[in-house]
């Protein structure tokens, strides 16, 4: 028993003076499965090719941190400088929106240097009024979508630009281009038609069958309605608290029966659309980055 005990003290000395051995010559191995294990010091051998590994990277991470305060600022207002980008339509990203402002750029310069006579020639027959929706509905529905009133200066170019970049890039080309369409051509209807049964009822002349009916401020309006569904609720309170009180101004001065009835009614018919343009934004619907 002692012999054993003896043998015990005599292991534990030989090993315990072994470790102090390798202590002086380097770090003892680590043992396979057994965590939280430390070393003391990097073994010679992997010191070399430790530092190979990491000297690299802590340069590229010091490379990137410090420098001049102009490369910082620069960095760091980079994430800044895309949310502001993506505000603006480009071909990849918003490709709708992007090529619809290129149509109604050429038809404003077309306005702006063409014979009057031409352009009032080609603004009549694009007319949305009741002689015309009679006799060719789908072409002026379609040809009445691509002027401007007041040409590309007008206001309604740049809310037409930001409104459905911000539709397009929340549910895509083809949604965004189904909700313009919905209010251009459903407000245009509802506000034609009575003038039609009026003028047959004998409430109105002959001559209210032909006027100039053309523009995107019923498509607009639908995409403003549809998109404040899909902002948050304090930004929609303010959005369609603004338009709306615009759209009561425009009521109560009723300058242009037609258009002042016909905007809050496409406005009315995107905000139709939440129901299912919500689930699209949620969905993973939304258009291309970019």
């Amino acid at each position: 028993m002692r012999r054993a005990t003896d043998g015990a003290v005599h292991g534990a000395t030989s090993r315990a003076g072994a470790g102090e051995r390798d202590g002086e010559q380097g770090a003892a191995p680590l043992l396979d499965g057994i965590p939280r294990q430390r070393r003391t010091e990097e073994p010679a051998d992997r010191a070399p090719a430790r530092a190979a590994v990491t000297a690299p990277a802590a340069m590229s991470v010091s490379s990137s941190v410090s420098g001049s305060p102009a490369s910082v600022a620069s960095f760091a207002s980079a994430p800044r400088r895309a949310r502001w980008a993506r505000l603006l339509p480009t071909p990849i990203g918003t490709p709708f929106t992007f090529g619809y402002l290129l149509v109604l750029a050429a038809t404003s310069l077309f306005m702006a240097h063409a014979d009057p006579h031409t352009v009032e020639e080609l603004l009549s027959a694009s007319s949305t009024d009741v002689a015309h929706l009679g006799r060719t509905p789908l072409l002026v529905l379609g040809a009445s979508a691509l002027w401007v009133v007041d040409g590309f200066a007008s206001p309604y170019v740049l809310g037409f630009a930001l409104v459905l970049t911000a539709l397009e890039r929340r549910i895509g080309g083809w949604r965004t281009a189904g909700v313009f369409l919905l209010g251009h051509v459903v407000a245009t209807l509802a506000t034609e038609i009575p003038v039609g049964l009026s003028v047959v009822a004998g409430h109105l002349p002959r001559s209210s069958l032909h006027r100039l009916d053309y523009g995107i401020s019923f498509g607009l309006m639908a995409s403003v309605g549809a998109l404040a569904g899909l902002l948050t609720p304090w930004l929609r309170a303010l959005v369609l608290g603004g338009v709306g009180a615009m759209l009561l101004n425009d009521l109560l001065q009723l300058a242009d029966p037609l258009a002042d009835w016909g905007h809050p009614l496409a406005l009315l018919l995107g905000v139709a659309c939440w129901p299912l343009l919500r689930r699209t934004g949620t969905g993973g619907g939304g258009g291309r980055p970019g």
